[in-house]
């Protein structure tokens, strides 16, 4: 390869906005054999081929050469009678690189086997030929290949290995150029470009061109290519169109006329040049050989451009545009180049009729090589006052190489101008520049934008800067109408020291919730002592969670802190009880309960037994609250539950609660009370009768009722009351009858148990002498058994015990009488 060609930009007066931006690609040219070619010849058609390049000349010529431009020996050069005699229009090559198809406008289509023979074709049409394609399937061996021009025709070969033409369809006006992948065929005609599906044999559809205006379509060259055996890339005059070859959904087969796959173009764009060329450079990115449409000052044409262009659905973003300086491009047209590509080297080849460059992604070294080249435009870039610019070139040009940012941050100082290169300034381990750099930073923004100061106080690592140091500065520098943000760093900033108590105050005054936060990732606990009715006041909710926790602060101390907060003391023993039933401040929760939440005192006084009855009682005496005290007498008993009895007639008059009452205490001098209060009252005697069956006999009530005296319902009580002694009596006799009945029966399983038989073996021993309890002919068979299931030989037992009870067991004998 010969010399470096470096880019340069459209003018050479706007060289400074393509020497900010680094590079993408490095260019060389071709040279060694090429360049004798070139001098006698020009290119008008390529084949690039991962093992080498072909080239067709406009002498009809077809040259073989490796990827340095050395001519490689083969049958392309050893015989004129594979050359055409006109400019060569296209050139295919097979996956294997084994097989060449070249056309011509002279009406040839040449297949030539590079270093073999056997399948070389020469076919003749007496038409110009424009495009031909070779099978790109690997074992094919050119068994199949498709020519162009006012149809499209297919040749294979048969059994008896003759080409068998097979016409796929007529064309509008001529075949432009063919790119064939697997068994789909892209086509260019004079309206535009087609698929045509082998499998179905058919056309996908007709996707139309708009012409250029004054312009025909067909005198611009159409290139199309396959990026995978789905996508076709195409670019046409200035447009490029992505698209994608896929089946049909559910509703588009509706129709059974359809084929079962469309071409869907998912990309359309236009450029701001013609398209000589176009190749895939990653997922959504496309390398694109263009034509500049603009004519030079001297009207001729200007530089060819290599652009880098991202695209979306139906736009499109030139990431990089390189000019490019080849021989004689004033005087060439859009059509005389084009592009090849080695896809999988990142490797691109740009076709002029005079000179051919390869683009390569640019490497490392290159990359470092032009980065200390452009550090003097930082100097430029700040003269102008386009810092951002400044900043963005830093990061690109300086990576970790700490000694040169520190360099660059200083020009930043001078200017005051360091709040622009903050956002680039490395901050991780690998490149950390020395703590005065990020002071400095931190206060130019605390001078002069205190919202981004905080910004960077969050996002920087504290242990960059001395965090004292920046602390004292806020003190130094504090203004009330930025107190919140000043508050929130320094909030931050003493949390980062350790400081946690001071962090705290800074988010209480803040009225911050992440205090609680903090307090849990850090386990403050102790230090939260002095600072609870805050925390209240900020979130009670979240405030009592930490609170209520035992583990974590006592609750004397929190009772402590709330004595002069009566309501805020109310609220943390409220929700003590219920994680805490036995604490030791349920007697604070009664005066409590009787201030601000009257409703949770007696079943609270029903509940707990860990407060002073005394006390309570006062306090209910003192709000005149009488279910309670009625409640706190009555467990006091004796002269008190009097009392409180007192208190249900004569202050709540409620005879029925004074009914129950009695029947929870059953004492015969309340049930006396009560009576006697009902006699004074007529109305309340019936009530007092219904409410003492099965506790006072009837006849003390009656009794008292004086002559003459008339008491509502006392008809009615009298009656139900009889009846339910009546009732109370049946039952008694048949609850009698069951229990004689069960005496008896039981008494029967009893005796039958007594007289039932008990088995015995003769393995089973006597467990006085260890002998069988049954032998033959012996005066022992006389056996005594008991309860427990032992077995005794009479001699035996009676010379141990009297008392004919087990020995082992103590349990009573069968039968005391019982021999054998």
């Amino acid at each position: 390869m010969a010399e470096f060609l470096s880019t340069s930009s459209v003018s050479g007066t706007e060289n400074r906005e393509d020497e900010e931006v680094e590079p993408k690609f490095k260019y060389q040219r071709l040279a060694n054999d090429l360049k004798n070619i070139l001098n006698t010849d020009v290119v008008t058609s390529t084949a690039v081929h991962f093992k080498f390049l072909i080239l067709g000349t406009f002498r009809g010529r077809v040259h073989l050469l490796d990827h340095q431009g050395n001519s490689v020996n083969s049958n392309l050069s050893n015989s004129e009678r594979y050359t055409h005699q006109v400019a060569v229009n296209q050139i295919d090559v097979d996956p294997k690189g084994e097989y060449v198809a070249t056309c011509s406008d002279d009406g040839k289509v040449n297949i030539t086997g590079l270093f073999s023979c056997e399948n070389n074709q020469n076919l003749s049409f007496g038409k110009f030929i424009k495009a031909v394609a070779v099978d790109p399937e690997l074992r094919s061996r050119t068994r199949r290949f498709i020519v162009g021009h006012d149809k499209l025709i297919l040749y294979e070969r048969n059994l008896l290995n003759k080409l068998k033409p097979i016409e796929l369809c007529l064309v509008e006006g001529n075949v432009l150029t063919i790119r064939w992948h697997g068994s789909l065929v892209a086509w260019a005609s004079h309206l535009g470009v087609r698929v045509y599906d082998l499998n179905e044999k058919c056309s996908l559809g007709l996707m139309k061109w708009e012409a250029p205006t004054q312009e025909r379509l067909e005198n611009f060259r159409c290139h199309l290519l396959w990026s995978n055996k789905h996508t076709l890339l195409i670019g046409w005059v200035d447009t490029i169109r992505i698209c994608v070859i896929r089946k049909r959904n559910l509703i588009e087969a509706s129709s059974s006329n359809l084929p079962s796959y469309i071409v869907d173009p998912v990309s359309t764009f236009q450029t701001t040049f013609y398209i000589c060329g176009l190749a895939p450079l990653n997922t959504n990115q496309l390398v694109v050989l263009g034509y500049r449409k603009e004519k030079s000052e001297s009207f001729k044409a200007q530089r060819p451009v290599l652009c880098v262009i991202e695209y979306k659905k139906d736009s499109s973003e030139e990431i990089c545009t390189d000019s490019l300086t080849l021989r004689g491009f004033e005087e060439y047209t859009v059509n005389d180049y084009s592009l090849g590509s080695i896809v999988e080297d990142n490797r691109f080849y740009i076709v002029a009729p005079k000179d051919i460059v390869v683009a390569s992604l640019i490497e490392t070294d290159d990359r470092i090589e032009w980065l200390i080249k452009h550090r003097l435009y930082i100097n430029h870039l700040l003269t102008l006052k386009q810092y951002e610019d400044a900043a963005k070139l830093c990061l690109q040009m300086l990576g970790n190489n700490k000694i040169l940012w520190e360099e660059e941050v200083f020009k930043f100082v001078k200017c005051q101008q360091l709040r622009s290169v903050s956002a680039y300034l490395p901050t991780s381990d690998d490149c950390k520049l020395d703590a005065h750099v990020y002071e400095m930073v931190l206060y130019e923004f605390l001078k002069f934008d205190v919202n981004g100061f905080l910004n960077l106080i969050k996002e920087w690592p504290s242990h960059l800067y001395d965090g004292l140091a920046v602390i004292n500065a806020i003190h130094d520098n504090f203004r009330k109408q930025h107190a919140k943000q000043m508050l929130e760093s320094l909030a931050l900033l003493y949390s980062y020291q350790g400081d946690y108590e001071s962090a705290l105050r800074m988010y209480l005054k803040l009225q911050n919730k992440d205090v609680f936060k903090l307090i849990k990732r850090y386990q403050l606990y102790d230090v939260i002592s002095k600072l609870i009715i805050p925390l209240i006041q900020l979130d009670r909710e979240r405030a009592f969670e930490i609170l209520l926790d035992k583990d974590k602060i006592k609750s004397e101390l929190v009772v402590h802190q709330l004595e002069h907060s009566k309501e805020y003391l109310y609220w943390y023993l409220d929700s003590l009880i219920k994680v805490d039933s036995r604490n030791m401040f349920q007697n604070k929760l009664v005066s409590l309960y009787a201030k601000y939440d009257r409703k949770k005192l007696l079943p609270f006084l029903r509940r707990s037994k860990d407060y002073v009855i005394q006390d309570a009682l006062a306090i209910c005496k003192r709000e005149g609250f009488y279910p309670e005290m009625v409640y706190l007498l009555g467990c006091m008993g004796g002269v008190e539950a009097a009392e409180a009895l007192n208190i249900i007639i004569h202050s709540m008059n409620d005879i029925e609660m004074a009914i129950d009452f009695c029947k929870e205490h059953d004492d015969n001098d309340l049930w006396n009370l009560l009576i006697n209060e009902s006699a004074k009252q007529p109305e309340t005697v019936s009530k007092v009768l219904d409410g003492i069956v099965d506790y006072v006999n009837p006849e003390v009530v009656v009794s008292r009722i004086r002559t003459g005296q008339i008491i509502p319902n006392l008809r009615k009580s009298l009656i139900k009351m009889l009846w339910h002694y009546s009732i109370q009596e049946e039952i008694s006799f048949a609850a009698q009858q069951i229990q004689l009945e069960d005496y008896f029966d039981t008494h029967s399983e009893v005796v039958a148990l007594q007289r039932r038989g008990q088995q015995v073996s003769c393995e089973q021993l006597c467990l006085l002498c260890y002998r069988p309890v049954l032998m033959k002919n012996s005066g022992f068979n006389c056996i005594i058994g008991f309860k427990c299931g032992h077995i005794y030989h009479e001699p035996c037992i009676e010379a141990v015990i009297s008392d004919r009870h087990c020995s082992e067991c103590r349990m009573r004998s069968v039968d005391p009488t019982e021999k054998e």
